[in-house]
Order: structure tokens, then C-alpha cells, then sequence
């Protein structure tokens, strides 16, 4: 099999409700609709964690971030790097197959800063930056440290920065409001999106189709600051929020486009997917009537479907089926095993320790089990949810999102089941199957399997792993 070139597109906070073909009836998504249209589409796909680090670090090492030093929460824009200095991620291992290997967009992983005088909070922005993207695999880098509400307000290409941080950021958005940093001058919000897409076209322009290539490309919304480009203001009719969705997939538009007129598109392989559930603007829920999560049940930050249920596709000419649909339950840490079995290789023990290969479903082969016994899933607070065939037990009460006073500052209503209550289980079980909106907790009525479930979950953290070792298998 001829190795494929790969594109995967993160987008940061859309929700399982975002596109046309999962559903929205607002707007519509034309370029990612095609993508479905022409592969596969996943309803039953998840981030490993209901926010951005975490679901991130498992895209690109095929592990569960709470196995290493990140147990909660998420990094901001001068935070060290997570990523283990001796851990084989997903472009290096592409990159010993002969890979050509960038990364366009937002890392969010940590990167080495270096500081002024040892200061905490002062840094050197001429020095080079340690452990970033290049570090960890890339070939090239270009994009931004952290998500674009996070300071620095800056490019960084490779590992320096593009242009040097100088002047307090202005104008702030709400959602940048308390977080202070220094911006590059000239820097606009509104431009990071399309120099991220002008950046991701020359890098597949400047190809020379000798080498297979891999472009991972994190793109910056539609996470706050809701900042759309001049000629997408207005257009979804939902507000900026919707308005950068629909940036988006021209964004897609464009890079199919050029894969065609290059002549690859028919050897490309597209994952297209988000790292969480969405955070939306008000007015898309009370005005508009546009729910963002699909009638799931919470947002971003939630253990609730909402938070970490995500679209996801795969389309990949001549090899996977066109216009299918797939109920099996994947998870974005899968796809570093899969990558593996595409190049007729497998991962080390040591490397993707909880990526199950997905490959013979993405060819629509049939299988005699499902790929996945079980997922382990994270809320922002830590809570961690096991999902095992139709149930879903969660350890701990509530959501374990964002408290409401943090939502109140970007406008999300008020839903009173995001408060734990007096009196609430401190456990919880859903049959996903037939209460996908997680409305009644069973936890009381099925005793013995919340035992088995919770021993189940605790078995496979204390392993280490969820991939079979290759000495198990044996």
C-alpha cells in the first residue's frame, strides 16, 4: 500500500452539533459535509478529556494525559511542556517512516520559555523556545503558543517567535479580560485564523510528492476570542461564534481544493475533528436556537456527553467506503494505532499506550467485536468516566466543568444540573443507548454493576495502559 499523505484538522471547542451533517440546520457546513460524503462519520467519537490539553496530548501520543503530570485543568501560553522528553509521539513515529512532518496552529502542549533573570513571569522573547512542536517531531512549526485567548499574543515559527511580544494587548476580548500578556505589534485576533489557513496551503503547495506528508492542523477556533475575519462577519446569522464555523470550512474548502488541483487528493488521507465539546455564545441558544452540543447533555469542561463527544471524520479516497456511517465507540487517542497499521507496522510497548487501531472499520470491513471495550474519559476538574459498551459510569457527582461563575463571564445560561446538590449520589450511571441525554442516573438501581465498573476503571489506571502489550498478546 502506497503510504498516504495526512492531514489532521482539530478545531478547538466545536461541538457534536456544529456541522450540518451532525445535525445543524442554522447555517451549513458545505466542505466538511463533502468530507462525510466522501468517508466516513463517526457518531459515537470522543476527546479523551472534555478540554484542550489533555485531549490533545492524546492525539499526539496515543495515552491519556492524567497518566503524567497533567491530572486536571489545562496549560496556558508560557507553560512548560508536558510532553516527556522520551516519549515517541505521533510525527516522530511518522517521521522514521519517511514522513515530512508540520504543524500549523495552536499547540497548547507547554513549550520552554526562556526566562529574565530566572523570573517567573518575565521572559526573554528573542531567545530560541525549548521542547516545543520541533522537539517533539515536527519538522516545521507555525502558529501560536496556547489557545488565542492566551497571552502571547504571538506567531512562533519553529522555535522563535515572529516578531517580539512588547505592548499590553488591545484591544482585549471578554474572554482575555484578567489573563494580561504582551502582544507582538500589529497583532489582530481576526488574522490568526486565515494566516494559519495561507500557511497550511503553501506547506502542501510546496510539497514535492516524493515523500509522504503529515500536517497537523490545530486551528484556533471556534474558541473565544470569537474574532471572525471581516468576510465572515454576519454570515452564519448566529453570531461570531457560528460566523467562524463557517470560516472553518472554507478553510477545508480550500485545502481540498488544492490537494486536487495538485493532483493528490486521491492519496490524501483527511481526519477532521475537535478536541471537546463546545462553549457557546448565548444568543446561539436563546435566540437563535442552535444547540452546539446536539441535545447532548452539558458543554465543554462537562463528564456529560456534551463535553467530550466529538465530531469526527475520516475520508481517504479508493480505501474507505463513501457516505458511511459508524457507531463504534473511538476515541482521538486511536489515532496513532491506526497510523500504525496503515504503514503495516506496530507501536512499541512503550508508545500509544491506550490507542486501539481503527483501521478495519475505517475500511468498513466487518467486525466480530467492537474495537473498543471500553474508553476512559476526563472532565476539566479531573473526573474521570469509564464507558463500557452501552453504559457509563462516572466517578463522582455533577459535571466536573466549569463552576457557573466561571461560564456567567462568557455568557453560557444558567442550567441548574451543572450544580451538585445536597443529597446527590456521589456516583453516577447512564444507559447511553437509550438516555443519550444522561437524564436519569441508575446508579441505585444497578448496584452491582456501578461495583463492577468502578473496579474496572481502577484496574485500568493502576495498569498503565489499555492497548494490549504485545507479551499479553502473545
Amino acid at each position: 500500500m502506497q503510504k498516504p499523505n495526512m492531514i489532521y484538522i482539530i478545531t478547538d471547542d466545536l461541538g457534536y452539533g456544529d456541522l450540518s451533517c451532525y445535525g445543524a440546520q442554522q447555517f451549513a457546513t458545505p466542505h466538511i459535509d463533502r468530507l462525510a460524503e466522501e468517508g466516513r462519520m463517526y457518531t459515537d467519537a470522543h476527546a479523551s478529556s472534555a478540554v484542550c490539553t489533555p485531549s490533545r496530548y492524546g492525539v499526539m501520543t496515543g495515552r491519556y494525559c492524567w497518566r503524567g503530570k497533567i491530572k486536571s485543568g489545562v496549560l496556558h501560553g508560557h507553560d512548560a511542556s508536558i510532553i516527556e522528553k522520551d516519549r515517541k509521539t505521533l510525527p516522530s513515529y511518522l517521521k522514521e517512516h519517511g514522513y515530512e512532518t508540520a504543524c500549523i496552529g495552536k499547540w497548547h502542549l507547554g513549550m520552554d520559555w526562556a526566562k529574565v533573570n530566572e523570573s517567573p513571569e518575565r521572559f526573554d522573547y528573542s531567545q530560541p523556545i525549548q521542547n516545543g512542536p520541533v522537539s517533539c517531531g515536527f519538522d516545521y512549526y507555525f502558529g501560536i503558543s496556547a489557545s488565542l485567548d492566551m497571552p502571547p499574543y504571538s506567531f512562533i515559527e519553529n522555535d522563535r517567535t515572529v516578531g517580539i511580544p512588547s505592548i499590553p494587548k488591545d484591544p482585549e476580548d471578554f474572554s482575555q479580560r484578567g489573563r494580561g500578556g504582551l502582544m507582538v505589534p500589529g497583532w489582530k485576533d481576526e488574522n490568526v485564523h486565515p494566516v494559519l489557513t495561507q500557511k497550511a496551503l503553501e506547506f502542501i503547495e510546496q510539497t514535492t510528492g516524493v515523500d509522504p506528508f503529515f500536517l497537523y492542523l490545530p486551528l484556533t477556533g471556534p474558541h473565544t476570542p470569537w474574532s471572525p475575519s471581516e468576510s465572515f462577519q454576519g454570515k452564519s446569522g448566529i453570531g461570531p461564534r457560528g460566523d467562524l464555523i463557517l470560516e472553518i470550512d472554507d478553510t477545508v474548502g480550500r485545502l481540498v481544493s488544492l490537494l486536487e488541483d495538485k493532483g493528490i487528493r486521491d492519496n490524501t488521507l483527511i481526519v477532521f475533528t475537535s478536541d471537546n465539546g463546545p462553549d457557546p455564545f448565548r444568543d446561539e441558544i436563546t435566540v437563535h436556537g442552535h444547540d452546539s452540543a446536539g441535545q447532548l447533555r452539558g458543554q465543554k469542561a462537562d463528564i456529560w456527553e456534551g463535553g467530550h463527544r466529538v465530531p469526527f471524520i475520516v475520508s481517504w479516497p479508493g480505501h474507505i467506503p463513501q457516505g458511511t456511517t459508524s457507531e463504534e465507540l473511538v476515541c482521538l487517542t486511536d489515532w496513532m494505532a491506526t497510523c500504525a497499521s496503515i504503514l503495516e507496522d506496530e507501536l512499541p510497548d512503550n508508545a500509544g499506550e491506550d490507542s486501539i487501531d481503527m483501521l478495519p472499520d475505517l475500511l468498513g470491513q466487518a467486525l466480530d467485536s467492537p474495537l473498543r471495550e471500553s474508553v476512559i474519559l476526563q472532565s476539566y476538574d479531573g473526573m474521570l468516566a469509564l464507558r463500557r459498551g452501552d453504559w457509563k459510569y462516572i466517578r463522582g457527582a455533577g459535571g466536573g466543568g466549569f463552576d457557573q461563575q466561571a461560564r456567567s463571564i462568557i455568557g453560557i445560561p444558567h442550567t441548574p444540573d451543572r450544580e451538585v446538590r445536597s443529597g446527590d449520589p456521589q456516583e453516577q450511571l447512564y444507559d447511553i443507548r437509550d438516555d443519550i441525554r444522561e437524564a436519569v442516573n441508575q446508579c441505585n438501581e444497578y448496584p452491582l454493576l456501578v461495583s463492577q465498573m468502578r473496579t474496572e476503571l481502577e484496574r485500568l489506571v493502576e495498569a498503565g495502559r489499555t492497548r494490549p502489550a504485545r507479551s499479553a498478546r502473545a
